[in-house]
């Protein structure tokens, strides 16, 4: 069984300590500090008013659909650039996965020759 002294007592490493009570005391003063400073926040605050409505720099909030941004287009000049590189990835592209596995594992064996050479 665990006795209190073994709780309580201090594990030192190298790089610090360790010991789960004052790490509790810690955690604790921190949450009741984030609590403090969370209470002093602004009393005139509703919920279900146009307080909670998103702030679009004065734009109105569309449906979500609407506002949706594609991939294809936050990243379009990424993949404009690379191209070359894309279409060459989509012809070796098979959907098979043992052909992945397959490469998969020239690559590591490729990886482990370096290794042993370095």
């Amino acid at each position: 069984m665990i006795e209190i002294q073994d709780f309580l007592r201090t594990l030192a490493t190298n790089s610090g300590f360790w010991n789960p009570l004052i790490w509790g005391i810690i955690i604790f003063i921190a949450l009741l500090i984030a609590y403090i400073i969370r209470g002093r926040g602004k009393k005139e605050y509703k919920k279900q008013t146009e307080q909670t409505k998103v702030f679009l720099s004065g734009n109105p909030e569309l449906e979500k659909e609407e506002m949706h941004v594609k991939a294809s287009n936050v990243y379009w000049g990424f993949m404009e650039s690379f191209k070359w590189l894309y279409n060459g990835l989509e012809k070796m592209h098979t959907g098979n996965v043992s052909d992945y596995i397959l490469w998969f594992v020239i690559i590591l064996g490729i990886f482990f020759i370096i290794l042993g050479v370095i």
